[in-house]
């Protein structure tokens, strides 16, 4: 485990900036000490080299936490969108550079302005801004849009209904009640978020159990195990 002094002196990132990004949620830290001071893992350092190669591909705060909490993401996907953006970055600076040392030793002085060109790289930042936000939950999301307070209570009620499974992790997760709980998970997510389809949700519970921020944040709200009884009682819910 790493302190903020340490995550910001190995990656460069601002404490200012961590603190910010645990408020907002996009990198909540895994652990604090007793004090409160807060500990990042390796899985929030993994999770922070995401955040600072999507910043390479200009996206907004917003945007990026909520891609990296989508059911859909595909880091694999994600990371070759970025090797590529940083090759076209690498080859528009070397154009500058090549054009900068043309002038220092060849005196030359035409209006040639090509090295500045930078349509090639801003078109694949929009491709890949569009292959991110393409889908129909991904557009609900944005135009429903909330303020940083709305947010955070929206996410204090989902966690109320996280809650509201640890309390019932000793029953049938088909029984009437879990499922009942499930639907009005489900309500939940579409009411304030996207149309949660079946699909969708059933992503959602094995995200909820894979590890990570998702399950810690679950499991402290109901209890140890919490994380996986929901994603049980979601799976019988999804089944056909």
């Amino acid at each position: 485990m790493k302190t903020v002094h340490e995550v910001s002196a190995l990656t460069g990132v601002s404490i200012r900036a961590l603190q910010y990004y645990d408020r907002i949620g996009l990198l909540r830290p895994s652990a604090r000490t007793e004090a409160g001071y807060r500990l990042y893992a390796e899985a929030d350092l993994a999770r922070l080299q995401q955040i600072l190669l999507f910043r390479e591909l200009e996206f907004p705060l917003r945007q990026i936490k909520t891609i990296l909490d989508s059911p859909g993401f595909d880091r694999d996907r994600a990371l070759e969108q970025q090797i590529e953006l940083l090759k076209l970055k690498k080859e528009h600076l070397q154009a500058l550079i090549d054009h900068a040392r043309s002038i220092r030793e060849k005196g030359e002085k035409s209006m040639d302005f090509t090295a500045f060109d930078t349509k090639k790289l801003d078109e694949y930042r929009k491709q890949a801004r569009d292959a991110w936000g393409g889908t129909d939950a991904w557009q609900e999301y944005e135009r429903k849009g909330h303020s940083p307070a709305k947010e955070q209570d929206l996410a204090g009620q989902m966690m109320e209904i996280f809650a509201g499974f640890g309390q019932m992790k000793d029953l049938d997760p088909a029984g009437e009640v879990p499922q009942a709980q499930v639907k009005r998970l489900q309500d939940f997510i579409t009411a304030h978020y996207y149309n949660c389809t079946g699909e969708i949700l059933s992503g959602l519970g094995k995200m909820y159990a894979a590890g990570g921020e998702f399950t810690r944040n679950i499991d402290r709200a109901g209890g140890e195990g919490t994380s996986d009884y929901v994603n049980r009682c979601i799976e019988i819910y999804c089944k056909p």
